[in-house]
């Protein structure tokens, strides 16, 4: 810290930095003493890395492909259906096998209506498909 010689008499332009200083050891103090106090051991059940995962007993089953074309027509697997039927048809493929579900894969054309892509999601989320994919 300098010290002026009395030359000049107007107001310091400097900050004084000693309450600053004690209120940093205080709280240096205080965490020296109770950081030791807060830590204890927590038990964490992690995960352990598996090396040979088991193998794939199942192969998964065929994709439907669903394809809606520039006149509004829904093919399943390149058959033209239904709109209504849908839902019941996905609703067959979730009852195979709940655990290992066909990918559904969906092909809408740029010139489609916005509100046939709306029926089919919906009836796919109705049957409770898992696997939705849109493709090109």
């Amino acid at each position: 810290m300098a010290f002026s010689t009395g030359s000049n008499k107007g107001p310091m332009s400097e900050i004084n930095v000693t309450p600053l200083i004690d209120v940093m050891l205080v709280l240096l103090i205080i965490f020296i003493v109770t950081a030791p106090i807060t830590t204890y051991p927590i038990d964490v059940d992690l995960p352990q890395r598996v090396i040979n995962p088991p193998p794939q007993t199942q192969e998964p089953p065929p994709p439907i492909d669903l394809r809606i074309d520039a006149s509004n027509t829904v093919y399943w697997n390149n058959s033209p259906v239904a709109v209504s039927a849908l839902q019941s048809m996905m609703e067959n493929e979730v009852q195979r096998d709940p655990t290992n579900q066909p990918d559904l894969l969906i092909n809408a054309s740029a010139d489609s209506h916005y509100d046939v892509m709306a029926k089919v999601l919906a009836a796919a989320k109705n049957a409770k498909m898992l696997k939705i994919k849109f493709v090109e």
